[in-house]
């Protein structure tokens, strides 16, 4: 008689050990997290108040440039680096323990660029959002410490937020997208859905409030 023993079944202890989920929504949602991720929006927004600031002062257009290359680009070149150097798993930074740093990192950067554009004369919207935005991050490193609020979220929140204090209601518009980024966090099970709806409020109470206490 064969002996059930010899044949032992091995099945994987967590969810990290399945191979990959490569169905339809899961592709779709991760192509909505890369699409939203933080580092494109927050760039994009500094774009957008910078130029909606030059329209409306008079000042040059383009100085959400240098907002987005402190808030944005200069610290995504630094998760990069960590994801190269093999401290941090991807450029989303799943891990939780692992977020603080870059986190803190990224509120320096935002410091020191609100710092040297209130130095070059930049308009006031955009000194407000990076004002807002650090905020923002301030409160996400010191929440990530002990919980996994989504950035993502938040930052999509935060926004819809901003727009419409610029442009009125009609940015709300984009709070469908706002719920298709939280759904794809949760579909790639990045954040529980208390994370993502936490974050959401979060970004979207910020955004609302310091960005136009600030203008």
């Amino acid at each position: 008689m064969l002996n059930a023993a010899a044949f032992p079944v091995t099945r994987p202890e967590s969810r990290d050990d399945l191979p990959p989920r490569t169905d339809l929504p899961t592709r779709i949602a991760r192509m909505v997290s890369e699409v939203l991720a933080p580092a494109v929006l927050v760039a994009a927004l500094l774009m957008i108040v910078g130029w909606h600031a030059g329209t409306t002062s008079g000042a040059s257009r383009w100085w959400g440039l240098p907002g987005a290359l402190f808030a944005a680009v200069i610290p995504l070149g630094y998760v990069l680096h960590g994801v190269r150097k093999g401290r941090l798993t991807n450029h989303h930074i799943p891990e939780r323990a692992d977020r603080r740093v870059p986190l803190l990192f990224g509120t320096a950067s935002l410091a020191a660029g609100l710092v040297l554009l209130i130095a070059l004369g930049a308009p006031r919207e955009v000194l407000a959002l990076l004002g807002a935005g650090g905020c923002g991050l301030a409160l996400f490193a010191a929440v990530t410490h002990w919980w996994k609020m989504s950035i993502h979220a938040g930052v999509a929140s935060g926004t819809v937020a901003a727009l419409t204090a610029v442009y009125g209601p009609v940015a709300l518009l984009g709070v469908p997208l706002v719920v298709l980024g939280c759904w794809a966090r949760v579909r790639l099970t990045a954040h529980t859905p208390a994370q993502v709806v936490v974050g959401a409020v979060a970004g979207a109470v910020i955004a609302g409030t310091v960005f136009p206490l600030l203008r």
